[in-house]
């Protein structure tokens, strides 16, 4: 695949921060801390509900479904979010009081995203007195309606951008609505539910309903909040922050879910290590696996299961999520294929629109995202969903917000998309195959009047150079500093080595003994390195590259290793 151009750009720094060291200083103040009061995790500095539109009216409907014993179904979604939003309110609202709480899921092939017609008419099986979407809603107008209609009082619950009409539900809470004071707009699904969660404890502890018992301690569910929140890469603000580090400091401490813990056995994880980085890249595929290959139930009832069966969950995860790369890998080979032949500059294919009729409308994301990675330029992949219906899945780069775009284009060109939501830089449409191409055409119309030579050029944002000895312990230190992710994004540094050894590892991953160089690194050990997906062994004895720091722990061996980001000419 042709491959994007790329430059390596330092971080300024034009302050220290007290309290800490020189390196951690330079790194956070890199990503906007001003002041260490901003470092600090404790759950008392997280923000109050009161702020979060409709907050207390959909608490008191809560509040009086617990209390009257009433029907209540969790409408969620087929992602990690989705799952995991799902399984704290069904969890959270059993602890609270609630005796009658299920959720429904739809499966993505048979219904599609979100509260449509269809699905509620499924929901209305069960007749429930309350729905409560998790993930999902804000953009549900009729099939809200639709509920209303069969007499089901609805709270939607969602972080999404809405759209121009906004349903009738009995309470929205969505930091994104338009009329919405909290000052985070940055929470996941699973943030906004738990926020909900907390606000209806509040509620019953006034009304004295815990008048026989402690009301129960809502840290339990903060492994769930940490993993939904990372998993769909919102930007971690400082409440984000607040939230995922409680959750691993739980985890750490082996206070974590069953279904988690087997999450991390199966990924061959040590919860006592767990960082970030393994909730994003090993438990979060594992999980969405179920929702992109088959049905998200799996993962919803393995973080609500005890025991063997979470085991035996997780288990099933893990194999879906093999198939799922089995699939992927082939699928990314066609896009690389098709990507290969077209003339990728700043005036044509700036915004790239790919298709297969034998393509997975569940991988689609995933492949998007694969292109994105390598050409740099927003991307939508297609599916076939119906004989009369495509499903896009679409990812973005910085400067281009890929929703505002679809909202652009279907404005221009009235009935050109079925339906279509999401974020900045990752959304979803559909449309009918015949509209395809019109479509291919205004999206690179819509992106080359956005982007330029300049913005689709790859940015490698480094850190600086490591001016101490680089060891497990400072991987360690660096790694333990704060929660990273979207938006405050773990420290990558830039250097020159010497290369000693080199061989292709698993086919495909350069496998690297460096040598630092500089008069900080005087004598200090070689390191091992690694370069995943690297096409061959390097022609020269000496390299420049952006890395990160990881700790590699292997057989009672704790070293450091660097895994190398970019490649560039010392």
């Amino acid at each position: 695949m042709t491959t994007s151009q790329r430059k390596l750009v330092r971080r300024q720094v034009a302050h220290t921060l007290s309290g800490t060291t020189p390196l951690l200083s330079r790194i956070f103040v890199g990503r906007g801390i001003s002041d260490p009061e901003q470092l600090k995790h404790s759950l008392s500095d997280l923000l109050p509900p009161d702020s979060l539109r409709d907050i207390t009216a959909a608490a008191e409907i809560v509040c009086r479904a617990i209390t009257q014993d009433k029907k209540v179904l969790i409408l969620g979604d087929f992602d990690a979010d989705g799952a995991t939003s799902c399984a704290l309110l069904v969890s959270g609202l059993a602890m609270l009081g609630a005796r009658q709480v299920d959720y429904l899921v739809p499966d993505r092939f048979r219904y599609g995203y979100g509260m449509t017609l269809e699905i509620v008419d499924v929901a209305a099986e069960s007749a429930p007195d309350l729905l409560i979407t998790v993930d999902n809603g804000i953009s549900s107008v009729e099939g809200v309606a639709h509920a209303v209609a069969l007499g089901i009082e609805v709270i939607i619950t969602d972080h999404h951008l809405p759209g121009k009409v906004i349903p009738e539900a009995a309470a929205i809470v969505n930091p994104n609505h338009p009329g919405c004071d909290f000052p985070s707009k940055c929470l996941a699904g699973v943030g906004v539910a738990f926020y909900l969660l907390s606000a209806v404890r509040a509620r019953l502890r006034k009304a004295g309903w815990f008048s026989q018992s402690e009301a129960p301690n809502l840290a339990d569910f903060l492994d769930l909040v940490a993993l939904g929140t990372i998993a769909d890469l919102v930007p971690l603000d400082r409440n984000n922050r607040i939230l995922v580090a409680a959750g691993i400091k739980r985890m750490r401490k082996g206070l974590c879910r069953p279904g988690i813990r087997a999450l991390l056995d199966v990924a061959g994880l040590d919860c006592q290590h767990v960082h970030s980085r393994d909730l994003g890249f090993s438990l979060a595929p594992r999980l969405n696996a179920a929702g992109r290959l088959k049905d998200m139930t799996i993962g919803i009832e393995c973080l609500l299961a005890d025991g063997q069966r979470a085991v035996n969950l997780a288990a099933q995860l893990d194999q879906l999520n093999t198939e799922r790369k089995t699939i992927e890998a082939e699928m990314q080979q066609q896009a690389e294929s098709h990507v290969a032949n077209l003339a990728l500059d700043d005036l044509n294919n700036v915004g790239l629109t790919l298709y297969q009729e034998n393509w997975h409308q569940g991988i689609v994301g995933i492949v998007a995202a694969r292109v994105k990675n390598s050409c740099y330029r927003p991307v939508v992949a297609f599916a076939k969903a119906a004989p009369n219906e495509l499903k896009g899945s679409a990812r973005s780069i910085q400067g281009f917000h890929i929703r505002d775009a679809f909202d652009a284009i279907a404005t221009r060109n009235p009935g050109l998309l079925l339906k279509f939501g999401g974020h900045a830089m990752a959304a979803g449409l559909s449309l009918k195959p015949d509209h395809l191409e019109k479509f291919r055409e205004e999206f690179d119309r819509e992106a080359r009047r956005h982007l330029n030579a300049s913005l689709l050029t790859n940015t490698v944002w480094s850190d600086g150079e490591i001016e101490e000895t680089i060891s497990a312990h400072l991987a360690q230190q660096v790694a333990d500093a704060a929660p990273w992710g979207q938006g405050f994004p773990e420290p990558v540094f830039d250097g020159v080595f010497g290369v000693h050894e080199q061989r292709i590892v698993g086919g495909k991953h350069l496998k690297l003994t460096l040598q630092p160089e500089g008069a900080a690194q005087a004598g200090a050990a070689p390191i091992d390195a690694i370069c995943f997906n690297y096409p061959g062994l390097l022609d020269s004895h000496r390299l420049q590259c952006a890395y990160r720091l990881e700790v590699n722990r292997y057989r009672g061996r704790v070293r450091p290793q660097l895994v190398i980001e970019a490649i560039f000419q010392p």
